[in-house]
């Protein structure tokens, strides 16, 4: 744009924007005056702001083309003025991000949606975006170290050993993974937040491992330790207003620790003989119990089997001695004989006995008996 202004009558060249005044085309540098002041760019006989700012308000207005109307600076000035009220007085909330505006210090409001955002300008009014969906990455007992090939992991003894509640040492390596849901709490609420988080953790964590046996440890319940460690740390996180959550608790290395390797090995060697033992016991106790059982089951059939034969034979022996007494009644005689020969015939029934009828015809005859042939077997009889 070519510039129409007429000429003043004076030459443009070296023209200060200052105004003319003494020493104009020269630099602008004030230059000191003899008792070590700046000269004013004015003159001395300057003495009222106002006088200054408006002989600058007219050297600048000098200095633009003569077709710029008002209309043209008014908009120059709207479009400067939007420009700061877009820097000073916006501001943009990315996606997985939260604004936490402050007043004057103090915690106003937080801005939880994506997009453009209203405040007040500073020092009224502050933002504090927070990421709040990035996963977050703690290491416990272990840090990385990266070298020029591949990371090395450095064992930190002090956060890695920890006892068991059958009083041994484990060598736990932990990686706890968070981010934040509450982006006031967790500006405002806890105080150095990583550090709060990590000590809350190595808490837990000892606690859960203080009431677990060492074996489950390393073998099969890692996981289970790691979900309960996991509670802990995110109540005890809740409970002081964190506005951190926990997203996984990780066990990496779970490992007796090498100073007492050998002392863990002999226990477990003992343990493993005295379960051999205690399985040997249960299987000589299953294998004779049964028997023993048995055993006595059979005892006690016998002897109710035994009680019922007597019983019963004492009922019977009690009947007939009732129903011979019965039979006596009626014939007294008669019953006197049978029971009297029933009786000897029973006594003499198993003795060796020879039997001589004395009918007068064998008087004075010894008859020969072969005696050592006359012996009958046992429960016989032999009659002459």
């Amino acid at each position: 744009m070519s510039d129409d202004r007429k000429p003043t009558g004076k030459s443009s060249k070296g023209k200060n924007p200052w105004g003319d005044h003494k020493g104009a085309g020269k630099s602008h540098k004030p230059e000191r005056g003899g008792k070590g002041h700046y000269r004013p760019p004015y003159g001395d006989n300057v003495t009222d702001l106002g006088d200054v700012i408006r002989r600058a308000g007219g050297d600048f207005g000098g200095m633009m083309p003569g077709n710029i109307g008002p209309g043209v600076l008014g908009l120059a000035g709207g479009v400067i003025l939007l420009v700061l009220f877009v820097s000073l007085c916006t501001f943009i909330v990315k996606p997985g991000e939260q604004a936490v505006i402050q007043r004057f210090g103090a915690w106003e409001r937080t801005k939880v949606d994506e997009g453009l955002g209203f405040k007040l300008p500073w020092p009224v009014e502050n933002v504090t975006k927070v990421t709040v969906n990035e996963i977050r990455k703690m290491n416990i007992g272990f840090f990385e170290r990266f070298g020029r090939s591949a990371s090395q992991l450095q064992d930190v003894p002090e956060e890695s050993l920890m006892l068991t509640s059958d009083r041994n040492i484990v060598d736990i390596d932990l990686v706890l993974q968070w981010n934040i849901k509450s982006a006031e709490d967790f500006l405002f609420n806890i105080k150095d937040q990583e550090s709060t988080i990590k000590k809350v953790a190595e808490s837990a964590i000892r606690e859960e491992i203080g009431q677990t046996n060492m074996f489950p440890i390393i073998t099969t319940e890692r996981d289970v330790v790691a979900q309960q460690t996991k509670a802990i740390i995110q109540k005890n996180l809740d409970d002081y207003d964190s506005g951190v959550n926990i997203t996984q608790v990780l066990i990496q290395r779970a490992e007796v620790h090498p100073d007492v390797q050998q002392a863990f090995q002999d226990v477990q060697s003992a343990k493993q003989d005295a379960e051999d033992v205690q399985n040997r016991a249960r299987a000589y106790r299953e294998d004779i119990l049964p028997k023993a059982r048995g055993q006595a089951i059979q005892l006690l059939q016998e002897a109710e089997a035994y009680k019922q034969s007597t019983v019963a034979k004492a009922t019977g022996d009690a009947d007939r001695f009732n129903s011979i007494y019965q039979a006596y009644l009626s014939g007294q005689d008669v019953t006197k004989k049978r029971i009297y020969l029933e009786t000897m015939e029973e006594v003499l029934g198993n003795a060796q006995k020879i039997i001589l009828d004395s009918d007068g015809k064998q008087q004075g005859v010894v008859p020969y008996l072969p005696l050592n042939e006359l012996k009958p077997a046992a429960g016989g009889k032999v009659r002459n």
